[in-house]
């Protein structure tokens, strides 16, 4: 591996402060377990490594009427184990429960996952449908991106040299709402989504009528994608199988996958299709009140 400096700050203005003199050549670090890695291959050349867990608001998990505020470096496992949270934000939980192992799951941060920007991570699609906004700090300031506009490219986002995400912010959960996320993967040894997809419903009183649906898919396309014309497709629309038929069809229109190792495009857009129908179908039931299950 490469020798690179190490450096600990404990403010986000001491983090800034050492990302910006380096001007792109230092590398934040949250849980570490992709960026270590990749130091290891060559993928990342960093002259320094900026450990950011030190820092207060990058640990800060914070439920209120207000929403939910989860720093860049919360690990996985906090937001599996708070019960509030993995019933108010299922979708999050379901994506943090399945990023690696135990081992994983106590150093990986949904935060870092999102920075890493993969286009099959599994958290960017729950992060999506729940209306996460990415907190940023820079040597110009804060500023704060939707989460939908985050990523640009494989392994790229919106982050400029100097800067680093702070926290995401989520809004409260309506009533009468429920989310999902699941994922196909080839074969239990190979931990990679195929094809991932989230939601996120809101039922009217009723419970039999979405006032309001947002879709987000994994792994078929350069970045993850927010398929808006199909959670479109679903508001003022009653619950039905052919309501929800509708849906996956327009989620495997708005996939772009390619042929690789782990499937084909055609495989990709069927398992879209199905993998659409499933999550919306969950997150229906969890608006009714069945409780979120591991």
């Amino acid at each position: 591996m490469r020798d690179f400096e190490y450096e600990a700050p404990t403010s986000v203005a001491a983090a800034v402060e050492i990302l910006a003199r380096h001007n792109g050549s230092a590398r934040p670090l949250a849980g570490g377990t992709d960026l270590i890695d990749q130091i290891r291959t060559g993928r990342h050349r960093p002259d320094v490594v900026v450990d950011i867990k030190k820092i207060l608001e990058l640990n800060r998990v914070e439920l209120s009427d207000a929403g939910l505020r989860l720093g860049a470096a919360v690990p996985c496992y906090r937001i599996d184990d708070d019960a509030k949270i993995s019933e108010a934000y299922a979708a999050l939980a379901d994506s943090a429960r399945i990023i690696g192992g135990v081992q994983i799951q106590s150093r990986a941060s949904v935060g870092g996952n999102l920075c890493n920007s993969g286009p099959a991570a599994d958290s960017t699609p729950s992060l999506i449908v729940l209306g996460a906004q990415a907190v940023i700090a820079g040597p110009q300031g804060e500023r704060t991106v939707p989460v939908e506009s985050f990523c640009t490219g494989p392994g790229k986002n919106v982050l400029k040299p100097g800067e680093f995400l702070v926290e995401l912010r989520f809004p409260a959960r309506p009533a009468h709402s429920g989310s999902h996320y699941r994922r196909f993967i080839p074969r239990n040894e190979m931990d990679i989504a195929v094809v991932g997809v989230a939601t996120s419903v809101v039922l009217d009183p009723s419970r039999d009528r979405f006032v309001s649906a947002r879709i987000a898919l994994g792994a078929v396309g350069p970045t993850p994608i927010f398929a808006q014309a199909a959670g479109d497709l679903l508001a003022g629309q009653k619950v039905s199988d052919e309501t929800i038929a509708r849906a996956g069809a327009a989620a495997r229109a708005a996939a772009k996958p390619i042929d690789d190792m782990r499937g084909t495009t055609e495989f990709r857009l069927h398992v879209t299709d199905v993998l659409t129908r499933r999550v919306v179908e969950e997150a229906v039931r969890r608006a009714r009140g069945s409780r979120t299950s591991k």
